[in-house]
């Protein structure tokens, strides 16, 4: 019986897999999964500070708007195959959590606002869409894998990487919000 050949999406998801593991060798910490990558962390909190973005409807987005609220900023481009995969459960965790208890914000890297609000609305994704016009959050964030979600937990603190597809509906992702949560 011939072998079906492998999607597209499923080679991109084994080699960011196989980038990740081999990068992170015997020191490996956290979670792993077939498309995406948790670890601690480690950047400067710095970034929090000079946080400013645009969203879709011109709305200046900064830290003081999240305070008291745990966080998911999702770096994300149109043309990234896992990212618009991994969209549609980043929105029903937003909706399921509402933005009281859990905000979060899909950033855009660095396309036309036309492109990401086009994007948004042929999906469905009400969440607000920041962004990312120059890659300068991106920089300051250390995102260099599409997507990367940074969890800030309740009083501000990033506190988890997370590079790779997700689905944010599943288990292991309700676990590492639930620790972002107030108690």
């Amino acid at each position: 019986m011939p072998s079906k050949p492998l999607s597209r999406r499923h080679i991109l998801q084994s080699a960011l897999w196989a980038m990740a593991a081999s990068a992170l060798g015997a020191q490996a910490q956290g979670l792993t999964g077939p498309a995406f990558e948790v670890s601690k962390w480690s950047g400067p909190v710095s970034s929090l500070s000079s946080f400013s973005l645009l969203d879709t409807s011109g709305k200046t987005w900064q830290l003081a708007d999240w305070r008291g609220r745990a966080v998911l900023l999702n770096f994300w481009a149109s043309w990234c195959e896992p990212c618009r995969a991994e969209m549609p459960t980043l929105q029903q965790v937003a909706d399921l959590y509402g933005p009281e208890r859990l905000l979060v914000l899909a950033i855009n890297f660095k396309e036309p606002a036309a492109r990401a609000i086009q994007f948004a609305k042929s999906t469905g994704v009400t969440m607000p869409v920041l962004l990312d016009s120059d890659g300068r959050a991106a920089r300051q964030w250390g995102v260099k894998v599409f997507p990367t979600t940074l969890m800030l937990d309740h009083s501000g603190q990033p506190r988890q990487r997370v590079q790779g597809e997700v689905d944010w509906t599943g288990s292991a992702a309700e676990k590492l919000i639930a620790g972002l949560l107030k108690p």
